[in-house]
Order: structure tokens, then sequence, then C-alpha cells
């Protein structure tokens, strides 16, 4: 099975530059396969495929005025139009219609592996991106378990960069057991198991909404457009950013200690 396996890292200033290109070309054919099949239904009721919105890119690139997408590396503009007919495709199944990118949100590129190198020296993995002489400065809190097809850039609203590497790993299934633990979720404890534990409920976002109605509030007053405006954006991205990875990290801590602890009280 695949698992991607999700670091962060610190962009030179040329790397930032390059993958903020990137995001732009990116996000631009995105949007613009995305309006081209949704015209293309509207006014013809033809449905288009990967295969078109792939070759009227190649028209794209050829003329003056969009030219600027062969700046950047082809890769992840093709993994755009792939992203976008993989929307479709759960657009079909039930889910919601594509919706177009902006600027302001996480921002996004996938490289395939002609794009990206990875290599190991001496034991520390080393990533280089297509277009960039110089490799990534990830913080490798683990070792990825193999070599990945797929590498995905983002940045998300506070300007923090991640990178998701999508790998190959054979699971380990743990040794069944014969009892289970009934778990009831609730709002004044998070979390209430069949032995009678009760984990309470944090509520981080109490705990930080004096913080970030001040920020809000703060945004509210700024002119939106200017420099001033963008940077309260930022910082209120920041505190919803550190309430969101403060919930992540006591979800993961609950559900990891619970597994251990009942596997540890069921075989003693």
């Amino acid at each position: 099975m695949k698992l991607a396996f999700k670091y962060r890292f610190y962009p030179t200033q040329e790397q930032a530059s390059i993958l903020a290109r990137t995001f732009g070309c990116a996000r631009y054919v995105y949007n613009f396969g995305l309006a081209l099949r949704r015209d293309a239904y509207e006014r013809f009721g033809q449905r288009l495929r990967y295969k078109d919105t792939s070759a009227a890119l190649t028209v794209l690139k050829k003329q003056e005025e969009t030219a600027w997408l062969k700046d950047v590396s082809s890769v992840p503009l093709q993994q755009s139009l792939r992203h976008l007919d993989k929307a479709f495709t759960h657009f079909f199944k039930g889910s919601g219609y594509p919706r177009f990118k902006h600027k302001h949100a996480r921002q996004s590129a996938t490289y395939a592996h002609s794009a990206f190198t990875y290599s190991v020296e001496d034991g520390t993995p080393v990533l280089r991106l297509a277009k960039m002489t110089d490799s990534l400065d990830v913080r490798w809190s683990r070792r990825p378990p193999s070599e990945p097809s797929t590498v995905t850039v983002s940045r998300d609203a506070t300007g923090r960069y991640f990178v998701s590497l999508l790998c190959e790993v054979e699971p380990e299934p743990l040794p069944p057991l014969e009892k289970a633990v009934g778990i009831d979720v609730g709002l004044i404890d998070l979390m209430v198991t069949s032995d009678g534990e009760k984990t309470g409920n944090p509520k981080f976002l109490e705990r930080d909404l004096k913080r970030l109605s001040k920020a809000q509030r703060r945004l509210s007053r700024k002119q939106k457009g200017s420099n001033r405006y963008a940077k309260q954006r930022r910082r209120v991205a920041r505190v919803h950013a550190s309430i969101r990875d403060q919930r992540q990290d006591y979800l993961h801590k609950l559900s990891t200690r619970l597994i251990r602890d009942t596997r540890r009280s069921r075989l003693t």
C-alpha cells in the first residue's frame, strides 16, 4: 500500500521564488482546465477528459500571452490537470462540483518521478526538485520507508512550506484481539470508553478564542488589498493554524495511546 509522509522544509529565497511561480502556474492551469470543461458542457453538452485539457494546455503554452507557463516545470502543470480529472471523477460519484482555486488559500504543486531526484547520502535523505540547483532543506523527522513515487510541495496560508512524499510501504498488521473497547464521543468529554475512561475536552478553540477575535477585529479595520491587510490576514491564519495543529496533535496522541494501552491491557 502507499502512504504519504509529510515534512516541513525551509526554502531558500531562490527556491521560494521558483515555488511561487510554480504554484501560480499550477493554479492557473487548474482553473483553465475547469473553465474549459465547464464551458464545453454548458454550451455543447460535451464532456472533456484529461487528454482534451492536456492538448489544450499544449496550445496554451504556445500563445504569446501565456508563454510564461514554460518558465516552470511542465510536470506540475500536467499533474494539476490530473487532479482536476480526479475531482470530476469524484463529482460523478456524488461529491461536490470542483471549485476554482484562488491565491489566498493553500498552494500546492505535485511532482512526478521524472521531475525530482531522491537519494540517501550518509544516512540522510536528499530531495531535489526540477528547475532547482540546491536540495530542499527538509526537517526529516523520520526517514521515508522507500523511494517516493510522487512529491507534493505545499504552502499554507501562514507561509509555512511542507513536502509530502508518497511511498510504498508494507503494512504490518497487529495480532487480533478477542475483546474490544467501545468509544462514545461527546462534548463534555471528547471520548468515553466502555472501560470507564474519560478524556475530558481541551476545547482548543475556546482557549484561543480571545486571541483569534482580536486578530480578526484588526483585520476588519484594514483596507482590503493593502500590505497591512495581507500581513494581518497571515496573523489570523497563524492563529487558526495553531488551533488546528493543537487539535490534530491531541487526537493523534489520544488515538495512539488508546490503541497501545488497550492492546497492552488485553495481552497481559
